[in-house]
């Protein structure tokens, strides 16, 4: 690789950086490779460069991943570093090929700067309140929700940080990959060739002697009932699944194979999570997470399909609070209730609730 292109490559993570971006996106097009910037939730325009130092800088970051250079026609996934004069910044590396042969690539920013406190993260205190009070439980199966890039991620590794500086527990993880590194915690990564899955690398950490366990995401039917499990037998285990918001992750547990006696013994909590921008004093833009915070006896409500009668306030409830408390535009909920919208799936009907 030429010093031309890894300066390029650097050039590309440094801007990132500073623009505050979570993602690179590298897509080919027509005589150019367009480069993309995911900033505050948004995809914006960054630059474009030629398809020959575009191919260039895929390739490099390919290989600083350990891929396949030469395989442009299947997707490949991998993890690499890069250093500039201030911190070293890993990066997740994903290739898809496009119609024509060529290859698109996103890289996410993982940084490594200390935990933020969960009462930073929350637009509200009373959710950061029910957070770390749900994580001081001793044992248990609490679940987060919500799509790609809603901050499912950086509210685990707050409510790790909690467990293990100020609770003082002993916190295994299991991660595909490692998105920040914890003094406090001993984090295992997936590594599948080596035969570390979440369903085996669950069990060998049963036998580690864990307090808390925090499993990256629930997959399948066998790592759904190891975490059932594991919450069963006197450990604190945190997860995140894929579904809309927390009645949907109930259904998916259920649609996983756990009997609903056993996964509302289990299950002290589910958290549906979306990032929001908002108004700050300076007239800037950023973003803050909005938690929907499920817990008994709503629980067993969702799991009986029976109406929810009880107190459940809802992601459009915390959205409206935000707009009538002046922290969300109009524009932003209206943007928000748009996008759920091509969500189909029917959910009890919350009351709302008047909360702080």
């Amino acid at each position: 690789m030429t010093f031309g292109t890894e300066r390029l490559a650097l050039q590309l993570v440094n801007d990132a950086v500073r623009q505050e971006g979570s993602d690179i996106h590298l897509i080919p097009k027509e005589g150019c490779l367009l480069v993309q910037l995911r900033v505050q939730g948004d995809l914006v325009h960054h630059r474009t460069i030629s398809t020959d130092a575009g191919e260039r800088l895929i390739s490099h970051f390919k290989f600083k991943a350990l891929l396949d250079i030469g395989e442009k026609r299947k997707p490949q996934s991998g993890s690499c570093e890069v250093t500039n004069q201030e911190e070293t910044l890993p990066l997740r590396i994903s290739t898809l090929p496009s119609a024509t042969g060529r290859e698109s690539m996103v890289i996410r920013l993982l940084p490594q700067s200390f935990a933020i406190p969960i009462e930073k993260l929350s637009m509200f205190s009373h959710s950061a309140k029910k957070l770390q009070e749900l994580a001081s439980y001793p044992q248990g199966l609490l679940l987060f929700t919500g799509p790609t890039g809603s901050g499912k991620s950086t509210t685990l590794y707050s409510l790790l940080h909690f467990c293990s500086t100020i609770l003082k527990r002993n916190v295994i993880t299991l991660e595909d990959p490692v998105e920040r590194k914890e003094d406090h915690v001993l984090q295992v990564q997936i590594n599948e060739r080596a035969g570390i899955t979440y369903s085996s690398g669950l069990k060998a950490i049963l036998r580690h002697d864990p307090d808390m366990i925090i499993v990256g995401e629930i997959r399948d039917m066998e790592t759904a009932d190891i975490a059932v499990k594991a919450a069963l037998s006197g450990h604190l285990v945190l997860s995140t699944l894929h579904a809309k918001d927390s009645a949907g992750a109930i259904r998916r547990m259920i649609d996983l194979g756990i009997s609903k006696e056993v996964l509302l013994q289990a299950l002290i909590g589910v958290t549906g999570q979306r990032l929001v921008k908002i108004n700050t004093a300076s007239h800037s833009i950023k973003r803050t997470s909005i938690y929907e915070i499920v817990t008994s006896p709503t629980i067993e409500s969702i799991i009986d399909q029976l109406p929810v009668r009880h107190k459940y306030v809802s992601l459009p409830d915390l959205f409206r609070k935000g707009v009538a408390l002046g922290y969300v535009s109009s524009e932003e909920y209206h943007r928000w209730m748009a996008s759920e919208i091509s969500y189909p799936e029917k959910r009890p009907a919350a009351i709302p609730v008047k909360t702080e």
